[in-house]
């Protein structure tokens, strides 16, 4: 039975070892649309804070605060700062989905050049690289994760800031 120890494998062989970092990079790239996704309505939500708190500010300016635009100018400030943490670790998902893409690349590259030149240990680097690789989205689902989190805590925030 052939192996890719062996290297005495056939093109259709390689072709079918070649697709597995290939499907990886396929489900990266649906993560990744998905945080970009994210990072867009973090961003816009950012700034229509940052906009109502500058408003807010001028009104203030013209004249003494009421106490609730007291409270909403303190409760816009707080929410743009949990959101900026909520952008870094939306930030951290995508750079971490990005490594994951350059090593599933890196790997299907290898795996072509050890069709070529059978080097033995050439086999151990691409393992590696496709191990670092499923880390790699391991951390950026994990970042997701908290990110998810943060978002639903922002809410809450905001819902009990108005009661």
């Amino acid at each position: 039975m052939e192996n890719i120890f062996s290297g005495q494998l056939n093109a259709v062989s390689i072709i079918q070892l070649m697709l597995a970092p290939a499907i990886m990079i396929s489900a990266c790239g649906l993560l990744l649309l998905g945080m970009n996704n994210r990072y867009s309505l973090v961003v816009n939500r950012i700034r229509l804070l940052n906009e109502e708190k500058r408003r807010l500010l001028i009104k203030v300016g013209e004249k003494p605060p009421t106490f609730d635009e007291n409270i909403r100018l303190e409760s816009t400030t707080k929410q743009i700062s949990f959101l900026v943490y909520r952008v870094k670790l939306v930030r951290n998902s995508v750079l971490s989905y990005a490594v994951a893409v350059s090593l599933f690349v890196i790997t299907s590259i290898l795996i072509g050049v050890s069709s070529v030149m059978p080097i033995f240990k050439l086999n151990y680097f691409i393992i590696i690289t496709f191990l670092l690789g499923m880390v790699s989205v391991l951390v950026g689902v994990i970042f997701a994760g908290f990110e998810t989190k943060k978002g639903y805590d922002i809410i809450k925030f905001e819902v009990h800031s108005h009661d």
